[in-house]
């Protein structure tokens, strides 16, 4: 578990599952299997074999492996925090067994000191075990949309018994001029970084804000991306766009939060 997160819109990351499949444009750059990668070499068993390098570059294999000896971390952290659980796989990956989701899902209940932000792309699997799971309010849930192409998934996440529903929209891949953000809480947006980034235009980026401000839905820029994204900054219009769907836990970040 990783304390101090460099992701923008998360403090802490929590991962009971390690590995996973691409499954769409979306994954062809992930930054995970490039660290998994990285955190197999430095000899952290959790990820030995979860990739295999194919033109040079790291890609996940389908490993994956569940960790229980991560499941009880959360209730030991007193202090509340944002937690983006499994940052490294998916949740919802059609090998993670549905007994051991339901158990990540009851130290979510029993942590309500934190909130919990988990991202999936298999939103039918999710869909179709949302009702064995427990949905307290501190459990955002929330789906990856690159394109136009998979917002079919925003609809799964609709009819989840989530109480906070976000959207990932990163990388973004191409315009979304069309959103149906009925039920959705939060929009998170983000070019793709790394090497090889695809690029992303202002204009589909610009178009998603005011979606969000259309609906009164928070909207978070993270990233412009590229090669070097810090050098590219995350600032749209003159200004950062840093909103979250109500205020975080957290006491060591001041943050502009939108109350829904």
């Amino acid at each position: 578990m990783a304390t101090n997160s460099a992701i923008e819109w998360t403090e802490a990351t929590w991962n009971p599952v390690a590995g996973c499949t691409i499954i769409s444009p979306g994954c062809t750059h992930c930054y995970a299997m490039r660290m998994a990668r990285r955190l197999e070499a430095m000899g952290q068993p959790k990820y030995a074999g979860t990739t295999r390098m194919s033109g040079g570059r790291a890609k996940w294999n389908g490993v994956v492996r569940i960790d229980e000896t991560s499941l009880a971390l959360p209730k030991s952290w007193k202090t509340g925090r944002m937690i983006f659980v499994n940052s490294m796989s998916d949740l919802f990956h059609e090998s993670v067994p549905i007994d051991f989701i339901r158990r990540v899902f009851d130290t979510m209940v029993d942590a309500s000191q934190h909130t919990f932000q988990i991202l999936t792309k298999r939103a039918e699997r999710l869909e179709e075990l949302s009702e064995v799971l427990k949905w307290p309010d501190n459990v955002w849930m929330g789906v990856s949309v690159e394109s136009a192409d998979y917002q079919y998934r925003i609809d799964h996440l609709r009819r989840t018994g989530a109480k906070t529903k976000f959207l990932s929209l990163e990388p973004l891949l191409g315009p979304l001029d069309n959103l149906n953000l009925l039920g959705i809480h939060w929009a998170i947006v983000g070019g793709e970084s790394g090497p090889n980034a695809r690029a992303m235009s202002p204009e589909w980026v610009r178009s998603i804000r005011d979606q969000c401000l259309d609906a009164d839905v928070a909207f978070h820029f993270k990233q412009w991306g590229g090669v070097n994204k810090k050098k590219t900054g995350r600032t749209l219009d003159n200004r950062t766009w840093d909103e979250f769907p109500r205020p975080a836990p957290s006491e060591f970040h001041e943050r502009t939060t939108m109350y829904t």
